[in-house]
């Protein structure tokens, strides 16, 4: 158990290292937040359209619609523009919950992932590494990547979740490799 907590530790130290590298020093996602020089009078419309904070589709119909009223709207809205907006009231620049949560998420992930790889015995480091490396593509296949199959969001911004799934995930499973099957 000493060994899976410790493994999952560092596994989480590498994940959550990466993501800040990827994020703040290499700026793999600065391609998916582009700049318009009209954000200010967007986001006065915005706070003065919408009430409450959320995720926001538009065009969308009323909730309560009926399957004729959406079938119409879908029709009407071809070839027109969307937009799905997430919307705050307030900006925080206190990051330290988001990264200690990130962090606790990273954890629970990797040992998640030590409890799978292990379960069944000890696989080899290349079964620990390539185990890894397929939990880390499936995480962005069900994720970002659906969401650009459904969306249709533009490939600069899920190019560095792709990269991070590979290169976070990748190092990670080396750690994982060498760490679990150390004697």
């Amino acid at each position: 158990m000493k060994k899976w907590f410790i493994g999952s530790l560092v596994g989480a130290i590498i994940i959550f290292a990466w993501q800040f590298l990827s994020w703040e020093i290499l700026g793999l996602h600065d391609g998916g937040m582009k700049y318009t020089e009209n954000q200010q009078a967007i986001l006065n419309t915005l706070s003065t359209s919408l009430k409450e904070e959320g995720s926001y589709f538009m065009p969308t119909v009323a909730p309560g619609a009926d399957k004729k009223e959406k079938m119409d709207l879908m029709k009407q809205s071809e070839g027109k523009p969307w937009a799905w907006i997430i919307y705050h009231q307030s900006m925080e620049n206190n990051m330290a919950k988001q990264m200690i949560r990130g962090f606790l998420i990273d954890f629970v992930l990797v040992l998640l992932l030590v409890i799978v790889l292990t379960k069944g015995g000890l696989p080899g480091s290349s079964g620990i590494f390539t185990g890894t490396l397929a939990i880390g593509i499936i995480t962005f296949l069900w994720g970002p990547y659906t969401g650009h199959n459904w969306f249709d969001l533009p490939w600069p911004f899920i190019k560095g979740d792709m990269i991070d799934a590979v290169v976070a995930w990748g190092i990670c499973g080396l750690w994982l490799g060498w760490w679990l099957r150390k004697k």
